[in-house]
């Protein structure tokens, strides 16, 4: 039986996936999930009996980064595991990797050595640092990252101290970015026909993410701080008291504070002139922040949330994670998606943010087991039956 592709999109590419834990994962599914044909190489069972990189397989993070994906055993480390590689290498179009510089080097499946396999092979690397320069042999983390690259220093409450964002952004970015540069080169391999190395860092990544936090320091030499919930350039936006919880409102130039001011029958609001202009309510914003909350807690979140946004009035609640999936406009967008367990009984996994009128993606198939297709890809890549045996005396494979 074929093994069903998750979308026509990219269903004519076929992906080498050698990642471990966050990053590479996360680039490799955005493949998957649009049809790609990912064959995820791991490493054989040994006796240890120790989980492998990335947590329990038949956790919740392990079942929703691997779906849509096939897996092999291949110790490549092993002569002959490394052979069956290089001839697979032969007939891929992707091969990506979250080594450390030197790992690949030394197992001889770096982007120079395949490239001489196959000149049309598109190569994605992920590291913490980058591959070279001073930190290039420093181990990646993504808490790390975000401490490096600035998030940390402009996160949670004014004097805090250094917050940690709760998702591992470093490492999701990383890995979304190196899925981009991955579709990107082989887009240009169409004109050149040949492939090329696509490189991305957690330190990158989220320096990228800095976005106009990092261009108020480029061009204006601007150091942004912790602010909190309020937004550091929209005053007001942040976080308000209702009278039972709390809301997010924004109030992004004149027009939209002035329709803030009405909906809330707050002409006194507008009318001082502390805060007739934008530069004034920044200057004033703590005041301006506490005088809102004497408004806003005499009504519900609800209550504040219908009437904000019929007054075209940016607002919206503030969800537990419960509350986010159990939300209608959620649940009409379809982005919790399910397919069957092995026993048949639903696995709830995360999809993709986006859609394509005519080559959506799906959550075609559930995670692979270790090694289930290893017999399976190989023979797609035209390895005999006796070789496969061969591979496997030989605990290759």
């Amino acid at each position: 039986m074929p093994f069903p592709h998750a979308s026509q999109a990219l269903a004519r590419f076929t992906v080498l996936d050698l990642t471990r834990v966050r990053s590479g994962p996360t680039c490799v599914r955005q493949l998957a999930d649009w049809g790609a044909n990912v064959i995820k190489i791991e490493m054989p069972p040994d006796d240890s009996g120790a989980e492998g990189p990335g947590g329990p397989r038949e956790g919740s993070d392990f079942q929703n980064l691997h779906r849509n994906k096939r897996s092999m055993t291949l110790n490549m480390k092993d002569p002959a595991g490394k052979a069956a590689l290089l001839r697979m290498v032969e007939k891929a179009d992707v091969v990506v990797e979250n080594f450390r510089p030197d790992v690949k080097a030394r197992l001889g499946i770096d982007y120079e050595s395949l490239k001489k396999v196959n000149k049309r092979i598109v190569y994605g690397s992920i590291s913490g640092f980058g591959q070279d320069g001073p930190y290039a042999s420093r181990p990646g983390f993504d808490q790390i990252a975000q401490g490096m690259g600035g998030l940390m220093s402009i996160t949670g409450l004014p004097g805090q101290g250094p917050v940690r964002v709760g998702i591992p952004i470093a490492d999701l970015t990383a890995g979304l970015f190196c899925a981009l540069g991955i579709l990107t080169a082989l887009h240009e391999r169409e004109v050149s026909g040949e492939g090329q190395w696509v490189q991305t860092s957690l330190l990158q990544a989220q320096i990228f993410m800095l976005d106009f936090q990092a261009s108020r320091w480029l061009q204006n030499h601007e150091v942004a701080k912790q602010a909190g919930n309020d937004h550091p350039t929209s005053i007001p936006t942040g976080v308000f008291k209702t009278s039972d919880g709390h809301i997010n409102i924004a109030t992004t130039g004149t027009v939209i504070w002035e329709r803030f001011c009405k909906a809330m029958n707050a002409p006194a609001l507008l009318e001082n002139p502390d805060y007739k202009t934008g530069k004034l309510r920044s200057q004033h914003r703590k005041k301006l922040n506490a005088e809102i909350d004497t408004y806003t807690e005499k009504k519900s979140s609800q209550e504040w949330i219908d009437l904000f946004n019929k007054a075209g009035v940016p607002t919206g609640p503030i969800y537990s994670i419960d509350q986010v999936f159990a939300d209608e406009q959620v649940k009409h967008l379809g982005i919790a998606q399910s397919t069957p367990k092995k026993d048949g009984s639903p696995l709830n996994v995360v999809g993709q943010p986006f859609t394509l009128s005519r080559t959506n993606s799906s959550i075609a198939v559930r995670p692979p087991e270790l090694g289930e297709h290893t017999d399976e890809v190989l023979k797609e890549f035209g390895f005999s039956a006796g070789e496969i045996d061969a591979l496997r005396k030989a605990k290759a494979v």
